[in-house]
């Protein structure tokens, strides 16, 4: 008899136990902390309710669905960091976009500008990191500058020369002229807002037999060697000059190892891709258009330096 008692007190028990262990499901998962709830409210969830959306809020459209599997999502880990990073650096390949000023083509034609947009990357994998699953949403953290130059600045200084400079060339040595109008062409028409940098080989952009540059005489180190884009630094110098009598702040700027022709001593700029550069800042709170003309059957490379009549303030700049 005692024995048949102690059996259906064990049976009892045990029937109590498996009845918390079904009833009290819930509040042991709540007890694991939230984020290993949303892990396993994640696993029983179907595939086409594991996406994040990306949303342009600029239009308010959507950019692109990311499945959580595309970003190495693991339970208790979240998504891989690199994952995310490398994702934010496509999305902003697609986005991103330089500033343009409106410009004047040399029939006078004035062209729009277009805005600078850029997507913060860092600020995207900062977001995607920290998601909460029931968002579901995000919205693409994209920011855009408008130009500081005008179509009304433009018709101000279109027909008002501050400075001009030339410089000439030997046009029987085919390759570098070819290179000398390229370059020139490059900066020809270009319009600098206030206290904007002008980076000679950021506008030129790399020499290359693709983009025509062709091989010519420079000089390196001292020594005159042949090189993709030779000639091209006659450009910077002569753009060094008109800028400087323009009264620009110079930012950037080396001279050759050993003397040239075209202009006098230590009035050159010498650039090359990967290395020197030629900058200078419009210093003035208003803008500047850059101009140039190149013949190739005289030899002759102008640079013009526009602005109003009378040139605008100089600004204060900390750098």
């Amino acid at each position: 008899m005692k024995q048949v008692i102690t059996l259906l007190t064990s049976l009892f028990l045990l029937s109590g136990c498996l009845i918390l262990n079904n009833e009290g499901e819930d509040s042991a998962i709540e007890s694991r902390g939230a984020h290993l709830l949303r892990d396993v409210y994640l696993y029983e969830k179907k595939e086409q309710d594991l996406l994040w959306t990306l949303i342009d809020d600029r239009t308010g459209e959507e950019v692109i669905s990311i499945h959580l599997s595309e970003l190495d999502y693991q339970v208790g880990k979240g998504i891989d960091k690199q994952k995310a990073a490398r994702l934010a650096k496509e999305l902003a390949l697609g986005i991103d976009q330089s500033l343009i000023n409106p410009s004047i083509t040399r029939e006078g034609i004035i062209k729009p500008g277009r805005n600078r947009v850029i997507l913060s990357e860092q600020e995207l994998v900062d977001k995607l990191l920290s998601l909460a699953y029931s968002n579901k949403r995000l919205l693409l953290p994209i920011y855009t500058e408008e130009p500081k130059v005008t179509v009304e600045d433009l018709e101000l200084i279109k027909n008002s020369l501050l400075s001009t400079y030339s410089t000439n060339f030997n046009p029987n040595v085919v390759g570098r002229s070819v290179n000398i109008k390229l370059s020139s062409q490059a900066i020809d028409h270009y319009v600098i807002g206030p206290n904007e940098i002008f980076s000679f080989n950021k506008v030129v952009g790399q020499r290359t037999k693709e983009r025509g540059y062709q091989e010519a005489i420079e000089i390196i180190n001292k020594e005159f060697v042949t090189g993709i884009g030779g000639g091209i630094c006659q450009t910077s110098s002569t753009l060094f000059n008109a800028i400087d009598g323009a009264g620009l702040e110079v930012v950037e700027r080396y001279s050759h190892s050993r003397e040239i022709g075209y202009v006098p001593a230590n009035r050159d700029a010498t650039v090359s891709w990967g290395g020197p550069d030629f900058k200078f800042r419009n210093n003035y709170d208003i803008p500047l258009l850059i101009t140039t003309e190149t013949n190739l059957q005289t030899g002759k490379i102008e640079v013009q330096v526009y602005g109003p009549s009378v040139p605008g303030k100089l600004l204060v700049t900390t750098d």
